[in-house]
């Protein structure tokens, strides 16, 4: 794998590549800064050398969310916010590009000493970058000697910046440390997995989790599935969900899915009992029910006690674990425990020796509210880049770096 280690960086300027998409309440004010946090050794390693970074990445999609009279929201979606973040978390004074191309971008970068760094505005006020325009990329390219992919998040997105940009860098490009320690933390849940490997899935719909669901049933012992999801299965066995989530179109294909399970003698649990609701909202009703019989006007919510209960216990026997999605719709107090319960369980299975991924996403913000993140292995910095490639996909990221070797 070819990472910045590969590369001495004094006197070169490098275009990293990185995934500073990052949410913030109405003021701007960043809420979770892991991804910052995430790539800023990939920037100190450059710095280090001697080298200077110059850093572009997307925030939000400004173009799929213009405002009432069409134009695009550029204080709502502008890079400058995470500046400050930026620039404390790295202890530079990044200086920041009011647009990504442009005179003043290139007045900006080709003026940028060793030792500095510039971050250029977001990327996706341009539609060229979606698309894998080859000409914004090739703007992109001349401001510096080499190209670093450090953004994991967009690995899975053929977009000017993250994939075509790397065939103007033939022999300088590489990974940065958060893209080779995604790479090798997938690498050894999927190929070098201790056993038994368990999967815990939840979320809303089966559709979401199709393709990683079929190629799971391959490799695990045990697959666990909560969250909305779950529904669908227990409706397809028969079993009365009331109100709850369910993707009537899906039925036949939760029941292929639980023969296939059957006869690779893969355990697929579902949930005993859930916590239900007379209505989505926080302050709803709420009971315990088991699966069989959930009343007309009661939706399933989260796990009840004795599904968490049976998860916990085969969680806690593993030696393996991913996790991608939550129980329940954990965001609201009342319907908490089961994902709260769930990350308990994998702690505690990561003291005792076992290897735990966590898939990004939900999951990943379900175990940093309940202080979890420093209690597993890995917390993936990619929620939909991580499935894809659990999917058995060819990242576009990942292959343009692959595609020639590093020889600088």
């Amino acid at each position: 794998m070819k990472t910045v280690d590969t590369i001495n960086f004094a006197g070169k300027k490098a275009l990293v590549r990185v995934d500073f998409n990052v949410p913030m309440d109405k003021q701007f004010n960043i809420t979770d800064d892991a991804r910052i946090r995430a790539t800023i050794p990939t920037l100190k390693k450059i710095l280090k050398d001697g080298g200077s970074c110059i850093l572009m990445s997307h925030l939000g999609r400004p173009l799929k969310k213009l405002k009432e009279d069409g134009s695009i929201d550029y204080e709502k979606f502008s890079l400058k916010h995470v500046v400050k973040k930026t620039s404390e978390l790295l202890g530079v004074n990044v200086k920041f590009a009011t647009d990504c191309i442009g005179a003043d971008a290139v007045e900006m970068a080709s003026s940028l000493k060793p030792g500095e760094v510039l971050l250029l505005e977001n990327l996706r006020f341009y539609k060229q970058e979606e698309k894998g325009d080859e000409a914004f990329a090739g703007q992109l390219s001349k401001y510096a000697d080499v190209y670093v992919n450090d953004a994991f998040g967009t690995a899975h997105r053929a977009h000017a910046s993250t994939a075509v940009i790397a065939k103007f860098f033939p022999t300088s490009k590489c990974f940065g440390y958060v893209m080779a320690k995604e790479i090798a933390n997938a690498e050894k849940l999927m190929k070098n997995a201790e056993h038994p490997f368990v999967a815990i899935t939840g979320g809303a719909k089966v559709s979401d989790k199709l393709l990683i669901l079929e190629n799971l049933l391959n490799k695990v012992d045990t697959l666990i599935i909560g969250g909305g999801m779950a529904y669908t299965f227990l409706k397809a066995q028969g079993f009365e969900i009331g109100s709850s989530l369910c993707e009537d179109d899906r039925l036949e294909l939760c029941l292929e899915l639980l023969k296939k399970a059957e006869s690779n003698g893969v355990k697929l649990m579902l949930p005993f009992d859930s916590v239900v609701a007379d209505k989505f909202a926080a302050d709803a009703n709420a009971k315990i029910c088991d699966n069989k019989h959930i009343e007309q006007g009661w939706m399933g919510l989260d796990i009840g006690p004795k599904a968490v209960e049976d998860f916990a216990s085969e969680i806690k026997r593993s030696k393996t674990i991913l996790w991608n999605g939550p129980m329940g719709v954990f965001e609201m107090e009342k319907f908490e425990n089961g994902t709260k319960q769930v990350a308990v369980a994998v702690a505690e299975a990561t003291k005792h020796g076992a290897f735990s991924l966590i898939g990004g996403g939900d999951s990943a913000a379900a175990v940093a509210k309940f202080g979890f993140e420093n209690q597993v292995s890995y917390v993936s910095t990619g929620g939909g880049a991580l499935l894809e490639y659990f999917e058995g996909k060819e990242l576009p990221g990942i292959k343009a770096i692959n595609e020639s070797a590093v020889t600088l």
